[in-house]
């Protein structure tokens, strides 16, 4: 499935809801679908009550709810699929709307707020690219063990398609960096490389907004890149988290990366040093994970206009295309201003 958190308007204000994108760009609201088949076999409120608690519309509550709620969901899934015909609009238990065109939707990151963020480094063009422009090679360690920072999670760093990016006020060089990621479905501790595969809940694109400038700065004192990626919608994620049976090899998918309709990245994920198995082992390594935590890939080779010297500009329209999950798309605002800027010290 391709799963999605979606936003809609509605008297009472905004709501979030869990839903499957299918063909003909269609999202179908998975926990209204669940009550509308239940309603066949037991009054309404019993029905909302009980889709509410085997399929809840939060994709953390979701993945924490285990096989159960996927098979809900395959099957509410099957079913508004055959309630489908021609220009039919289905309806739920009370009149509300279980089938929504793409473009009546905002769609947000699949987990809006994950548990966590670890971004890794793991394409090995990409790394020979960092040590061709800095001139400092690879060291031994990156070939041993996998490397990760841990990024930021607050609500307003969390962004997804069709979110206009942030231009921070302290940057002049700020870069897109074409990735993706796996999120966790389970809990789990000390993962075994062959178990792994099955921790994981799903595959989405990642754009890792960064402020190159202050960020080289940042990493001169050997912690970790700080503002450089630490602002309002500066970790991309989406459009969808596409379940492991839909995707098959993982490692040998395209990767392309448009400015403006221009490609500027062409890669592929066969260029992993590492697999998510081994980066999942790694991490829950005396360590537990948990459903909605996430784990960025790293760069693309050619990934990012660091790696080109190429810089994009407010007002750029940035798509990021991975083989099987689809494109995140998103437009680079204008640089904002802030009267209580920082000043450093002299």
């Amino acid at each position: 499935m391709k799963l999605v958190t979606f936003e809609i308007s509605t008297r009472l204000g905004n709501q979030r809801r869990l839903g499957a994108w299918i063909e003909g760009d269609l999202i179908i609201d998975l926990n209204s679908a669940c009550a509308l088949n239940l309603s066949e076999t037991m009054g309404k409120s019993a029905a909302y009550q009980l889709a509410n608690t085997i399929l809840p519309s939060d994709m953390l509550q979701f993945f924490e709810m285990g096989n159960a709620a996927k098979d809900a969901a395959q099957a509410s899934l099957e079913y508004a699929q055959q309630q489908i015909s021609g220009e039919s609009d289905v309806r739920g238990i009370n009149g509300e709307q279980i089938v929504f065109p793409l473009n009546q939707v905002k769609l947000l990151a699949p987990f809006p707020r994950p548990a966590s963020l670890r971004d890794f480094g793991v394409f090995k063009m990409h790394m020979d690219a960092a040590a061709r422009i800095t001139g400092k090679e690879i060291s031994p360690e990156w070939f041993k063990l996998p490397n990760y920072y841990r990024g930021s999670t607050s609500p307003a760093s969390i962004a997804g398609h069709e979110t206009v990016v942030t231009w921070p006020n302290y940057t002049d060089k700020l870069d897109f960096e074409l990735e993706w990621g796996v999120y966790i479905g389970a809990t789990g501790k000390n993962i075994s490389v062959e178990e792994a595969p099955n921790y994981i809940a799903g595959y989405t694109i990642y754009n890792d907004i960064s402020a190159r400038d202050i960020q080289f700065r940042h990493m001169t004192m050997a912690l970790g890149p700080a503002k450089g990626k630490d602002f309002d919608n500066s970790n991309i994620m989406g459009p969808c988290l596409v379940t492991p049976d839909e995707i098959g090899d993982a490692y040998n998918l395209r990767m392309i990366g448009r400015v403006n309709d221009e490609v500027w990245a062409d890669g592929t994920t066969a260029d992993m040093y590492y697999t998510f198995a081994e980066m999942i082992s790694f991490v829950s390594q005396c360590e537990t994970l948990y459903p909605g935590e996430f784990l960025g890939s790293g760069t693309v080779g050619k990934g990012c206009g660091w790696e080109l010297d190429r810089w994009i500009q407010p007002g750029d329209v940035i798509e990021l295309e991975v083989e099987k999950i689809g494109m995140l798309r998103n437009t680079i605002g204008e640089k904002e201003e802030n009267s209580a800027a920082w000043q450093e010290k002299r």
